[in-house]
């Protein structure tokens, strides 16, 4: 404990009356205005698929979807979504589960404790898990494969990296990043009775992305002193000033989902009321910057996919004119890819040149035809059409 506490770094007295008399003048230490975000980096990672049995099933142990990397300023969470196949709750047979959990490293901040979590990881995995939860963001019923046996259960992990500040809104970035990425395995169900499940591999089928409704946006505001001053986004020097913290979770519809408010001091309804609007306007920004985020990975992966299909092809030497037309129909479909309109023209080269040599092969065969007309016959015609002469 007494190592703990030595390793942990702690803010002097003038440090703290510096932050709060640049706040007084409306400055902020790191350059920004009081309601200003940082900057905001989503970024995506790949696992390879692995499946191993269970008693009632399969569980999905990583895929290659469902991971996030997100830079706050300096804060840094990654997120990570699996799924298992369990038995659904009594009170709900139709609905699969979502549930959160946090890992709190030395490494990010001197301050964690590693084993079990402590009294910052419990209250940010409440937060995080109070919004997506209670805003009924993700569609629990789909997850439903066979109602009271079997549904899929959402585990969110979410680690912390590095601790800069407002953890809570970046373990909330990244929580709703990997969601929006994550793909389930496909179920059918077969067997004689209809009850039996089976579960398809990515090769099989394209595994399903989560039914989200929403993005319930996590916005922590910070409150100095009894006069009312308030900053959004705090960075870690703020948040051992700050007299109490705020965090509104809200969409970009504006609908409020959560309130969670820690520390001793009060705050006025007037500055609460206030603080609501600027978390629905907050919302909103970020949500764009997340789904831009996202849809460039859906780009990328779906090249990643065109790819793979065109080396599989290419690896053939000879198409047929029905098959290079419908390759060629689908993959006009993405034609500001470079790499398909490369293989396109690879294909229109072997064609020609397969078109040549068949030219070529044809009048070197009706010269020896000619030779030997009087001898072989029809015969010459049959074993032209047929194959190369015997």
């Amino acid at each position: 404990m007494e190592t703990r506490l030595a390793n942990t770094w702690r803010m002097t007295v003038n440090e703290k009356k510096f932050i709060e008399t640049a706040l007084d003048s409306n400055l902020r230490i790191d350059g920004r205005n009081p309601l200003e975000f940082r900057n905001i980096t989503i970024k995506f990672g790949r696992q390879v698929p692995r499946f191993a049995s269970c008693a009632i099933g399969f569980s999905l142990l990583s895929s290659e979807d469902g991971s996030s990397d997100v830079l706050l300023g300096k804060t840094r969470v990654m997120g990570f979504v699996t799924a298992q196949l369990v038995q659904p709750y009594r009170d709900r047979p139709n609905e699969g589960s979502l549930s959160i959990y946090t890992e709190f490293s030395p490494m990010a901040d001197p301050a964690f404790e590693s084993g079990r979590p402590g009294e910052s990881a419990v209250e940010l995995g409440r937060v995080v898990d109070r919004g997506l939860r209670e805003s009924r963001a993700v569609d629990t019923e789909s997850l439903c494969v066979l109602a009271g046996r079997l549904a899929w259960a959402i585990r969110i992990d979410l680690h912390i990296i590095d601790n800069a500040g407002n953890l809570v809104d970046a373990a909330n970035i990244a929580a709703l990043a990997a969601l929006l990425t994550f793909r389930r395995p496909e179920c059918t169900l077969g067997g004689d009775d209809g009850r039996e499940v089976i579960i398809h591999k990515p090769e099989e089928r394209e595994p399903l992305p989560l039914i989200i409704h929403h993005l319930p946006i996590a916005v922590t505001f910070a409150f100095f002193g009894s006069e009312g001053k308030m900053v959004v986004d705090p960075t870690h020097n703020e948040e051992d000033v700050v007299g109490a913290r705020m965090t509104v979770t809200a969409n970009a519809n504006g609908d409020i989902c959560a309130i969670q408010k820690a520390g001793g001091e009060g705050v006025p309804q007037s500055i609460i009321l206030h603080c609501l609007r600027l978390a629905a306007m907050n919302a909103e920004s970020i949500t764009k910057k997340i789904k831009s985020a996202v849809e460039v990975y859906n780009t990328e992966r779906a090249l990643r996919k065109i790819k793979r299909h065109s080396t599989s092809v290419a690896a053939s030497v000879s198409i047929a004119d029905g098959d290079r037309r419908e390759l060629q129909n689908k993959v006009t479909g993405n034609a500001d890819d470079e790499l398909s309109r490369r293989h396109i023209e690879r294909l229109k080269l072997e064609s020609e040149e397969a078109s040549v040599n068949q030219i070529s092969n044809a009048d070197g065969g009706s010269d020896s035809s000619e030779l030997g007309r009087t001898m072989k016959g029809a015969g010459s015609a049959k074993s032209f059409l047929g194959g190369p002469s015997n």
